[in-house]
């Protein structure tokens, strides 16, 4: 059904909620709520938490519009039952006309730190007398263009009269494990009654996503092993003298995933193989020799990498340790007469190792006789285009690494057609990185240390979550970053990188960064895949809780790659219970898999498998949260679905539809 058949949704609107990924009235259905205003009960703003949404009923005494600042404000002057504090709304100057003196609500996020009175920015209000809309407990939508949360709210319940969807569970095994109705979970998703509605009608909705999900897996994918088409002639003691070309003793964890590689080209199935560790754990050297094996035995070797300088890097490491082979870096950027000649090796056979980006699997790439597939932070690919990769050669052995430790409770469905190596351990040589939470009291201190450790010509990150700040002001922007450290460590050559930078630009800035020509990076995560810096002994992040626990590992891995001790700082905006023991978290542990785990059991499956910069799985429902026993119980009944006789044509095409391109299922 068009959005536009939706009463109030013109086209205007239609493109604004296009920007959301909200193309028919089902997706409008699907746009869950990022969070809900819990309006049932008033808190005393004297009680309230720093960074805490509140609803705070009060009487405004006076306002007044500063229209000569940078950013112009209304501010008013409130009382509640005896406490002053102010409240600020930023360019938007109509509020004047609103609010006069008497008593109000007002909801929105209350700042009371460090001993300078209570105050909120731009909260939401209306007249005691005149209390409609800022009580129950209310849906609270992601924007975009002109999209307002009433103008979002009443067409997602027009959606929900006209194309509520309906369960694809075989009605016998709704029945057998007991499951309320669909419709009915979506209606109470986006108008509950209560938190327990809330979590009820999440479960059930996300269980009904992941049992489609699982299916489609087995409807497209399949799981039956494909048998090898081609002998690899390579020696164990081929492998081993590969391995002693590097400077460093294999630790047992790489050694034993080198094993299984090994094993599994020798065997009659061609390997499909997930390669999973820890930051640092020497994934990319474990990769090189099964590389190896395919260049030894004659055949051709790709690796592919989600950005040019991870390529360039790879590239660089795959010319050190295979002298002997011809390699090639083929990116977007690569010149067209050098491309023109890689792609012609690559046909004849001249080259036998490429390293490269997307440029890789263009349709006019061919191999004379490609075997082994290495795709890099395997997050950053869609599973159509990993595949289109492994294509371009009959049968190849594909690795996919990843950096990103998936528990294994989720790792089982989600790489259910994948065999699963995992290295634990790390390099002797690699140091512990010492992890502190920064209060502000200590800002000013740690800019002077990291100033002090530039002039001694170490290098630093600084990540913030936003390209720009926020309404509410309580994100740091990268650009305010930028300009603020710019003030306060004079004679620091800082370098700026975001995601709306252009692809040769942020190369650029990378490449000029590894090299020491600035002495400090500020960024947003775009880093969190990047280029080795040993020379980078600090990172420093700022709302620090905006970030899941292993995102924040990732980043922190970005640092002590080399010789010297590595600090992380973690800095906060919310001092939430909540947010604590997450950072807690992170900082007294350092295994990505306990903090995978943790993390898992903080925040939900659904939140950990949706919250990642860039790519996704099952988007549609990243902002619920449920149990992760929601996906072992659509697992089962998926598993009842197919193999109990029930009637599943409905699923089939069902999952055909939803995934019928595979870039739909990228894993996080």
């Amino acid at each position: 059904m068009k959005l536009t058949e939706l009463k109030y949704v013109s086209e205007k609107r239609e493109k604004d909620f296009n920007k959301l990924g909200v193309y028919t009235a089902e997706d409008l259905v699907r746009l869950y709520p990022r969070d809900y205003a819990d309006l049932t009960r008033v808190t005393l703003i004297s009680q309230a938490e720093h960074n805490a949404q509140a609803l705070i009923s009060c009487e405004v005494l006076n306002a007044e519009y500063n229209r000569y600042s940078r950013r112009p404000y209304v501010k008013a002057l409130c009382q509640q039952q005896g406490h002053v504090f102010s409240a600020i709304w930023f360019n938007q100057p109509y509020v004047m006309q609103k609010l006069k003196p008497g008593r109000y609500l007002f909801y929105g996020r209350v700042r009371n730190a460090y001993g300078m009175g209570a105050s909120m920015v731009n909260p939401s209000f209306e007249p005691v007398a005149d209390n409609k809309n800022l009580k129950g407990i209310i849906p609270v939508y992601p924007l975009a263009g002109g999209l307002t949360q009433k103008v979002v709210r009443d067409a997602v319940r027009r959606a929900l009269e006209k194309a509520a969807p309906s369960s694809l569970i075989p009605e016998g095994l709704r029945r057998k494990f007991g499951l309320v109705s669909l419709a009915e979970s979506y209606r109470r998703v986006h108008a509950p009654q209560s938190q327990e509605d809330i979590k009820k009608a999440s479960a059930r909705i996300a269980l009904e996503e992941y049992f489609l999900l699982i299916s489609a897996f087995r409807v497209i994918k399949g799981y039956g092993e494909r048998v090898r088409v081609r002998s690899y002639s390579v020696t164990e003691r081929d492998v081993a003298d590969f391995v002693a070309r590097f400077p460093f003793a294999f630790t047992p964890g790489q050694l034993a995933a080198v094993r299984e590689i090994y094993e599994n080209v020798h065997s009659p199935s061609q390997m499909n193989r997930l390669l999973q560790g820890d930051v640092g754990s020497g994934k990319t050297a474990v990769a090189l020799a099964g590389m190896f094996m395919a260049v030894k035995s004659g055949y051709q070797a790709a690796m592919l990498a989600p950005t040019e300088v991870l390529a360039r890097q790879n590239c660089a490491l795959v010319k050190k340790y295979f002298p002997e082979s011809n390699a090639a870096l083929l990116t977007g950027s690569t010149p067209a007469a050098e491309k023109r000649a890689i792609k012609a090796g690559l046909k004849s056979g001249d080259v036998a190792v490429v390293c490269g980006t997307h440029a890789v699997i263009q349709k006019d790439v061919a191999f004379k006789d490609l075997a082994f597939v290495v795709c890099d932070e395997q997050q950053r690919f869609g599973v159509a285009q990993r595949a289109s990769l492994a294509e371009k050669g009959e049968g190849c052995d594909m690795l996919i690494m990843s950096a990103t430790p998936i528990p294994r409770t989720l790792s089982l469905i989600f790489y259910g057609d994948l065999d699963i190596t995992t290295i634990k351990d790390k390099p002797a040589a690699r140091r512990e990185i010492t992890t502190a939470i920064v209060p502000e009291s200590k800002y000013a201190a740690m800019l002077d240390y990291i100033s002090a450790q530039a002039k001694q010509g170490r290098q630093a990150y600084f990540v913030c979550p936003r390209i720009e700040g926020d309404e509410e002001g309580t994100a740091m922007s990268v650009t305010e970053l930028y300009e603020e450290l710019s003030q306060k460590m004079p004679g620091v050559k800082l370098a700026l990188l975001h995601g709306k930078m252009k692809e040769a630009e942020k190369n650029a800035v990378m490449e000029e960064f590894r090299q020491g020509r600035y002495d400090c990076l500020v960024s947003t995560t775009v880093i969190e895949v990047g280029v080795d810096v040993p020379n980078a002994t600090i990172m420093v992040i700022y709302n620090a809780e905006r970030f899941g626990l292993s995102q924040l590992h990732q980043l922190r891995g970005r640092v002590g790659r080399g010789e010297r001790k590595s600090y992380c700082f973690l800095l906060t905006g919310s001092d939430t219970p909540q947010a604590r023991e997450r950072l807690a978290a992170i900082k007294n542990d350092s295994d990505g898999f306990r903090i995978a785990e943790a993390d898992l059991e903080m925040r939900g499956s659904g939140d950990f498998m949706g919250t990642r910069q860039s790519g996704r799985v099952l988007s549609e429902i990243r902002n619920l949260k449920f149990p992760a026993s929601v996906i072992f119980t659509a697992k089962a009944i998926s598993d009842e679905a197919f193999s109990g006789g029930y009637e599943i044509s409905a699923l089939r095409r069902a999952a055909l539809g939803r995934y019928k391109k595979l870039e739909d299922v990228v894993l996080n």
